[in-house]
């Protein structure tokens, strides 16, 4: 049995690859992985101590998580003005350089998602950097497809002529997301949740068939800055709901321009716990979302 421990750098992950069977290898592939956030609140949020400043924020967890790995292959930040996406991304690390805490500290809004990249299927590119966006709809994913070339054959079928003109990238996550799409514009008046539920399902019965035994990691979120969804499959993922307004305890500010008399809801979502707070873990196996009252809703995804 082999254990990994802080593997700092993909050319480090690389040079072990060298030495190690197929096997081994894919074991490997199997825990490299990326690290997500959103929020959805009814009101305006500020984000960046959540992102920048918090005890293991997006930006920390980009030079390391929780398992010593490094998402130094590109970050993407995406929020909503006006109902419109606005999305800054790069190929570099988070913590390399100001860009990510400059973006971080601008955003104010009542959808925001979040990504920093540890690349496992598609080369460091910025076609390759999530988010990804189409229209209204943005989306990212954590985790990866094992023998995605192959799934892909089947996949690509399955994606509308149209849409898949518009796939820029080479990977699992954005034919995900384009395979999601096309489900919705071919089952118009069914719940978005369930559609969510019918492609994570295929993706998976895709992957066991071919490749028998190898994990699967399909933690997405999706969403058009009104409705909000996602699921847990095989990756970590934790919640935060907050009913009130609160003084942060790490900017000593409140992060809400509160309107008295209306109740404040938020919902954030991580890969691992942001901070010192009363964060829940999200069952495995199952699909969410954050409803038009803004209480999270969890199913079985089998």
């Amino acid at each position: 049995m082999y254990h990994f421990i802080r593997l700092p750098a993909l050319t480090q992950v690389k040079a072990v690859l060298i030495h190690f069977s197929d096997t081994q290898s894919a074991i490997l592939e199997d825990i490299l992985m990326c690290r997500l956030y959103a929020l959805r609140a009814n009101e305006p949020t500020r984000v960046e101590c959540s992102l920048v400043h918090s005890q293991n924020a997006l930006m920390e967890q980009s030079a390391g998580d929780a398992e010593g790995l490094v998402h130094g292959h590109g970050w993407g930040v995406a929020d909503y003005t006006d109902g419109v996406p606005m999305i800054e991304k790069q190929v570099w690390a988070a913590y390399d350089g100001e860009h990510f805490s400059k973006k971080a500290a601008r955003v104010y809004a009542h959808t925001v998602v979040a990504h920093v990249r540890r690349a496992t299927v598609g080369v460091q590119t910025i076609e390759n950097t999530h988010p990804f966006v189409h229209g209204r709809w943005v989306f990212v994913h954590n985790g990866t497809i094992p023998n995605f070339l192959i799934v892909r054959d089947r996949m690509i079928d399955k994606i509308d002529p149209l849409l898949r003109n518009d796939i820029r990238g080479t990977t699992d996550s954005e034919h995900i997301f384009y395979y999601i799409l096309s489900l919705c514009l071919t089952h118009p008046d069914r719940p978005l949740l369930e559609i969510v539920r019918q492609a994570v399902h295929q993706i998976v019965d895709w992957s066991e068939d071919i490749t028998p035994g190898r994990k699967v990691g399909l933690n997405i979120i999706l969403t058009d800055g009104d409705r909000f969804v996602g699921s847990r499959f095989g990756r970590t993922l934790w919640h935060l709901e907050r009913d009130y307004v609160f003084e942060c305890p790490i900017c000593g500010k409140s992060h809400v321009h509160h309107e008295k008399g209306a109740n404040y809801r938020a919902f954030e979502i991580a890969s691992e716990p942001l901070s010192d707070e009363n964060w829940q873990e999200m069952p495995d196996n199952h699909v969410y979302c954050v409803d038009e009252d803004f209480y999270l809703l969890t199913e079985p995804l089998l």
